[in-house]
């Protein structure tokens, strides 16, 4: 059974950090694409990030690039998601993705429950 458990969300301060976890059990990320959307109230789920089972294609959504990575610890079987400089517009549910590809929310298989993320002005 696939599960993507995310963990780590919660209140900061505007400029302030996160950094998201993403445990996978029932496949390993190694073998897949992993990435992470979001989702603010009253808003469509968008893309913020992707990266190749390989780790080598990385994508971001232009207004995360510079401030977000997203890494991954195979061993753990775990892909994380470190947030810099949290601006406000940042809040939003964050999910956790795997076996997909491109920015679409349509594209991915599996998916995770979400974490709060709220950034204060």
């Amino acid at each position: 059974q696939v599960q993507l458990v995310e963990s780590g969300g919660g209140l900061v301060q505007a400029g302030g950090s996160l950094r998201l976890s993403c445990a996978a059990s029932g496949f390993t990320v190694s073998s897949s694409n992993m990435g992470w959307f979001r989702q603010a109230p009253g808003k469509e789920r968008e893309f913020v990030t992707s990266n190749s089972w390989n780790g080598r294609t990385t994508d971001y959504a232009d207004d995360v690039k510079g401030r977000f990575t997203i890494s991954r610890d195979n061993v753990k079987n775990t892909v994380y998601l470190q947030m810099n400089s949290l601006k406000p517009e940042d809040t939003a549910v964050y999910y956790c993705t795997g076996r997909g590809g491109n920015r679409a929310v349509a594209g991915w298989v599996y998916w995770g429950q979400g974490t709060q993320v709220t950034v204060s002005s």
